[in-house]
């Protein structure tokens, strides 16, 4: 890396041709140096089957070349042209409920019909061999955002293949998805299906399956697209994650068949939550590349969006956000997309060029970014400094979906945030850690709600701990075991042995209940009856039927402790227990050899002085020992 990428999807195919000229002029001036072109244009690029039509994006192409921007070209299988769904109505998605969905949006095929996987790698194929050796290209995008699932017979036998393989018998399988419970058990392969839409409860660990295999199908699908690329081109291939509990996706797993892990991030609050959830964001995607850089692909420009209503970004929020994931790792900043649509279904998506033209406050910010990201270029390769671990399994997320839980309020998203949380208003960079990964560089682990987890997985964090880790481990962990069946004698499960603790019974909390601890904090979301068997007890619940019992214990173990957490603790009790104190300021460090950058990022309005001394590269001034942070200013600071 010599430079920080800038840009975003850039859509020609909406526009007149006069109009990519004004484009390439704007781009040149906003400092944009990479788009993605491509990634919805298939009815553009295909409007009849095997027959192409390049010339527009030749010239769009050539036009971008001579601006000096790079195309990151997108394959756009995420959006089939209405041909196709007329010519293979098979391949259109079907429901959990049974229903077949028509075309008329995006996303509207199954990625286990045979038609959609040949089309597919055939665009694939078409693009590559006309632009392979474009001097404009940079890398290529497959896809867009993968996370479509399908329920119809084409998926369905492709289910039970997976199965086969992972199973080898309907015994096994009959074992691991507890059939005997409600006379479920299958003397057939044929009668295994797809957890549709049922009666009542669906088997959980159908679900949980069910989520696993559309994760191996969609790689898949992929890792096809890729290798058809691979054969006429030596340039990085990635497509963009997108994180949601919709997302049948497991990231961490993928992360090894992308040559560049790249995230589209959409905060879903519009309060100082969005600052939260972009960290959390960034770390997600640090944590999958392996700490190597990664892309942030998209986010928007001028909004906020909580789902009922867009909020607009205040004046220099889109800046922050964007140093912020920098700052976290990425190789840059992009955003959807370059030019607001005039129509379509995302008309008021917020833009770099908006609505209202480059006369604008946006774009005007959008300019000032830009000339400001190269003067942090020196960061692209230094590493990010964590030494704390937030544990995160998707699989575990994806079991709790599917499972009837003690209590609606539990959350495994909400637990892993809850303690990112806690990190971020410290000053206190995290990076994520799947439970079977090497935590020996870390000098705290942090287990939230780990309520799935291997046994191999228990055992490596064990060691951890004997070799002299610090482990907290959260309420309703190691409950269950990878086929979702639940540990027997005593929760948390796995754990008990390591914490030295044993509970026999959970006491939920209801929605705005809590109680109150011994230290004179509090908990909420939930509770339980702990035994310190072979811990010390560090804080007690207070009042109710726990009056008195363990709420916080610890446990040394070799050269390490074991805490546990049995209920969702407020930010004072959380602050003592991890020994952080507030910070005003968003602060991270990255470090290559003996020079260390540090951002610092004030969301806050009011002027903040940090300590701090070296040169502030934003404005290329000394800093001799503190810096006066402005409301909602951002720094850069290279030390020694």
């Amino acid at each position: 890396m010599t430079r920080l990428w800038y840009g975003g999807d850039y859509n020609p195919e909406q526009w007149d041709p006069q109009v990519w000229k004004e484009d390439a002029d704007l781009m040149r001036q906003a400092g944009v140096n990479l788009v993605t072109v491509g990634v919805f244009s298939w009815s553009s690029l295909e409007p009849s089957p095997g027959e192409y039509r390049f010339g527009w994006l030749d010239q769009v192409l050539d036009l971008l070349h001579a601006a000096g921007v790079s195309v990151d070209l997108a394959t756009p299988t995420a959006s089939p042209p209405p041909w196709f769904s007329r010519l293979h109505p098979e391949a259109l998605p079907v429901t959990a409920d049974g229903v077949r969905l028509t075309h008329g949006s995006r996303d509207t095929y199954c990625a286990c019909a045979p038609a959609y996987r040949s089309a597919a790698t055939g665009i694939a194929r078409a693009l590559v061999d006309r632009y392979g050796d474009h001097p404009s290209l940079a890398m290529w995008h497959v896809h867009n955002e993968y996370g479509t699932v399908c329920y119809c017979p084409l998926a369905a036998e492709r289910f039970r293949e997976w199965l086969r393989e992972r199973y080898g018998s309907l015994d096994r399988l009959n074992a691991a998805w507890t059939t005997a419970f409600w006379s479920q058990g299958y003397s057939g392969w044929q009668d295994v299906q797809p957890p549709r839409r049922t009666q009542y409860l669906v088997n959980p660990t159908q679900f949980l399956d069910y989520r696993r295999f559309w994760s191996d199908e969609l790689l898949a699908a992929y890792l096809e697209q890729k290798a058809v690329i691979r054969e006429r081109s030596s340039l990085p291939v990635t497509t963009n994650f997108v994180f949601g509990g919709w997302v049948p996706v497991n990231h961490a797993r993928w992360a090894a068949e992308v040559d560049v892990v790249a995230i589209d991030h959409y905060p879903t609050r519009t309060d100082a939550g969005a600052e939260e959830q972009t960290a959390f964001g960034a770390d997600l995607a640090r944590s999958w590349a392996g700490g190597r850089p990664w892309l942030l692909m998209e986010q928007a420009a001028g909004t906020l969006d909580d789902g009922k209503r867009l909020h607009t970004k205040e004046p220099g929020r889109m800046a922050r956000h964007s140093l912020s994931h920098i700052a976290r790792g990425s190789a840059g900043a992009l955003f959807f997309q370059w030019r607001a649509s005039r129509g379509g279904s995302e008309v008021y998506h917020s833009a770099l060029v908006p609505h209202a033209g480059p006369s604008s406050r946006i774009f005007r910010e959008v300019v000032a970014l830009g000339s400001l990201l190269p003067s942090l270029a020196e960061v692209a390769d230094a590493e990010v400094v964590a030494d704390v671990a937030v544990l995160w399994d998707v699989e575990c997320w994806w079991a709790m979906q599917g499972t009837h839980l003690p209590s609606s309020s539990l959350d495994y998203l909400s637990a892993v945030q809850d303690a990112h949380r806690h990190f971020w208003r410290a000053g206190v960079t995290v990076d994520f850690a799947e439970p079977s990964a090497d935590l020996s560089s870390y000098r705290l682990v942090v287990v939230p709600s780990l309520y799935l987890i291997s046994d191999e997985a228990a055992a490596s964090l064990a060691a951890y701990v004997e070799r002299g880790g610090q482990l907290v481990v959260g309420y309703f962990s190691g409950i269950v075991d990878p086929d979702a069946r639940v540990r027997l004698g005593g929760y948390p499960g796995a754990f008990t042995a390591l914490l030295g603790v044993r509970v026999e019974e959970f006491h939920p909390l209801t929605e705005d209940g809590e109680v109150q601890l011994s230290s004179g904090g509090r908990g909420r979301v939930w509770s339980e009856d702990v035994e310190a068997v072979s811990a010390e007890v560090v804080d007690r619940y207070v009042g109710g039927v726990l009056d008195g019992k363990p709420a916080i214990t610890r446990r040394r173990v070799g050269a390490g402790i074991a805490w546990y957490v049995s209920t969702s603790v407020d930010v004072d009790t959380a602050a003592g227990l991890f020994g952080l104190t507030g910070s005003a300021v968003e602060t991270v460090r990255r470090r290559s050899g003996d020079t260390t950058w540090t951002f610092l990022v004030n969301h806050g309005a009011s002027e903040v002085v940090v300590p701090i001394a070296g040169v502030e590269l934003i404005s290329g001034s000394a800093v001799d020992g503190s810096l006066a942070l402005a409301g909602g200013g951002v720094a850069v600071v290279r030390s020694p």
